[in-house]
């Protein structure tokens, strides 16, 4: 079985199938930095990371694009609302986004181009798109899309020109109330820097011929896969794909969007002030690794509930696992559990539209079963479950022993844990040893009040942090 994506454009799950042997071209809208990241962008990132290391597992050499827009009308409100320039504040959350990736283990793409660095070739694309009529310019200096010149427009969101309600883009001189903005005008008032000479006078690109002109410089005229959230799919992705489609490229081949993350029924978005951010989230004992088991777990197409008591269980989960592979290194070494491989119910799921619960799901009866082995002293089933585990973590981005992981307070915390409960241990042998098994099991109890449980085995106690 090959990898089958769910197509948005088709409404149905499809053959994966490059466009060039061996080379997968992917672009993924990344965000507009005019304010910090919160959970629900990481989602996206996590999402494709996924993706893109099991398109990389199958073999591809794949160019990963993943765009940072840095200028828009939100950049320059925030600017003026703080009264700083509005590129140090795309900046400043840029690197806030970037820190927030690498801390939960998302590789870095091939190319991140920044929207003011690819003005040129949206002047470039904007002209093709005047001189074969599908935009035009209006005495102001503004440039629009004109929709009734495009008639497959709505192909990708499965909605009719003739339904669609006026553009929200404001501007006069437009032909038809849905034309969407190409090229604005500068105005007066707005940061002179914020401005670029075209042929149409200075101004700066509208937001979606940004990521059409970044794809194209990057990826060519047509590539594989192009994804974003659900709630770009209209306007901003229909929109990419007429003016693409209309200057001649031959764009995406698949669109794959990603669910949302809502808080209580609620999209996650800054206007409702109920964002959640790795570094709040860290304050309250959840760690990156917490955050990209909890991200991965659900469908990337659902929408996935956030509360605390979900995150909670999600760290639980990660924690098993993670202790399984641990305990399995520290009695067997960590020779025995190097180069697992992936059980076909785990490569069945994820060829299966990136079925990552089923996926789940497939690790933990694997966990169970290296526990179980590692109780009963068997060393060789427990190798091969241990390792099994680890593969399947690894694929996800999650191995336990990935040094990404570790973090050198928590080390230092964990070694002196370590030899905490070492010594207990030692002393409740001694008490069991002269037989005063009261005090034993006071000394057991003792460690489970600290969450701490112990289990005798054949081959001597051994200990997981509840």
């Amino acid at each position: 079985m090959s990898l089958r994506l769910y197509d948005t454009g088709t409404r149905s799950i499809r053959e994966f199938q490059p466009r060039n042997p061996g080379r997968v071209g992917v672009y993924l809208c990344g965000l507009t930095v005019q304010g910090p990241p919160h959970l629900g962008h990481l989602r996206g990132g996590v999402a494709y990371d996924v993706l893109i290391r099991w398109l990389r597992r199958d073999g591809y050499q794949v160019t990963y694009v993943r765009n940072v827009t840095d200028i828009d009308d939100k950049i320059l409100v925030r600017g003026e609302e703080q009264g700083r320039p509005w590129w140090a504040i795309a900046y400043e959350n840029e690197r806030r986004l970037a820190r927030d990736y690498a801390a939960l283990n998302v590789a870095p793409p091939t190319y991140e181009p920044r929207a003011t660095g690819h003005i040129t070739e949206m002047i470039d694309l904007i002209a093709e798109l005047v001189d074969r009529g599908h935009a035009y310019a209006t005495p102001a200096g503004d440039v629009w899309f004109s929709v009734s010149s495009w008639p497959a427009y709505g192909e990708l969101s499965h909605r009719r020109p003739e339904d669609m309600l006026a553009s929200a883009e404001p501007g006069g001189g437009k032909r038809d109330s849905r034309d969407f903005g190409l090229w604005k005008a500068h105005k007066p008032g707005e940061p002179e820097d914020a401005a670029w000479t075209s042929p149409w006078g200075r101004g700066r690109p509208g937001w979606h011929i940004e990521c059409s002109a970044m794809a194209r410089r990057y990826l060519g005229d047509a590539f594989d896969i192009h994804g974003g959230a659900t709630d770009l799919m209209f306007p901003h992705h229909e929109n990419e794909l007429a003016q693409s489609r209309g200057a001649g490229l031959g764009f995406a081949n698949f669109w794959v969007h990603g669910g949302l993350l809502n808080l209580a029924g609620t999209k996650m978005s800054k206007s409702l002030g109920n964002t959640l951010s790795v570094e709040s989230l860290g304050e309250k004992g959840f760690g990156p690794a917490d955050l990209r088991y909890y991200l991965t777990t659900g469908h990337y197409r659902s929408p996935l509930e956030f509360s605390e008591d979900l995150l909670r269980e999600a760290q639980s989960a990660w924690e098993r696992l993670s202790n399984l592979v641990r305990r399995a290194v520290e009695a067997l070494g960590a020779e025995a559990v190097i180069g697992g491989s992936l059980p076909p119910e785990f490569t069945a799921a994820m060829d299966d539209d990136l079925n990552t619960p089923a996926a789940v799901a497939v690790i933990h009866d694997m966990a169970r079963e290296g526990n179980a082995a590692l109780d009963a002293g068997d060393d060789a089933a427990a190798a091969r479950a241990a390792s099994g585990v680890r593969a399947m973590l690894d694929q996800l981005g999650l191995d336990p022993l990935d040094p990404h992981w570790d973090d050198p307070g928590d080390a230092k915390l964990t070694g002196a844990v370590d030899a905490l409960v070492k010594l207990a241990l030692e002393q409740r042998a001694e008490a069991r040893a002269r037989k005063d098994y009261a005090a034993a099991d006071r000394i057991r109890d003792d460690l489970a009040h600290a969450g701490i449980t112990v289990k005798d085995t054949p081959r001597g106690p051994v200990w997981t942090v509840d």
